[in-house]
């Protein structure tokens, strides 16, 4: 996932407005990840940021690819899905933004206790939007659903 090239496929089959918006994955391992995006015509509102929207799918982003990454090519299938989302925002987005999600080893606890026993599965994952200077611009708690199938 991490090369821009692969990452930028899959974005175009997969979710194409985040390919449009300019969404990019900067860090991927077992515990955490970053995904950036830059303010443009593109993603913008009219008060001069970026659209509430075009964040919310980067944070989302960031938390899900840490999921997909355990589930991926998983004995038995494991369906995912957001269920909940709690967003406060702090800074206006303007420039690029960092979002971090640092619970890949919580996601993937919660994604085995779901195989293990059969059941659905949820969890609250929080992603922090940083813009370039290192200030809060917004925190995403989003509840992630799993399932064995």
């Amino acid at each position: 996932m991490l090369n821009p090239i692969f990452f930028k496929l899959f974005l175009i089959l997969k979710l194409p407005l985040a390919f449009l918006a300019g969404v990019k994955l900067k860090f991927l391992n077992d515990t955490q990840s970053t995904v950036q995006l830059k303010y443009n015509c593109l993603n913008k509102n009219p008060f001069k940021s970026i659209y509430f929207a075009a964040l919310s799918m980067a944070a989302e982003l960031a938390s899900g690819i840490l999921a997909a990454s355990f589930i991926y090519k998983n004995k038995p299938a494991i369906s995912m899905l957001v269920v909940g989302i709690n967003i406060e925002f702090s800074k206006k987005a303007v420039g690029l933004i960092d979002f971090n999600c640092k619970q890949g080893k919580e996601i993937q606890d919660c994604i085995n206790k779901s195989v293990k026993t059969k059941k659905g599965q949820s969890i609250v994952v929080t992603t922090t939007a940083t813009d370039e200077q290192g200030d809060i611009v917004a925190t995403f708690n989003i509840t992630w659903s799993f399932k064995a199938k």
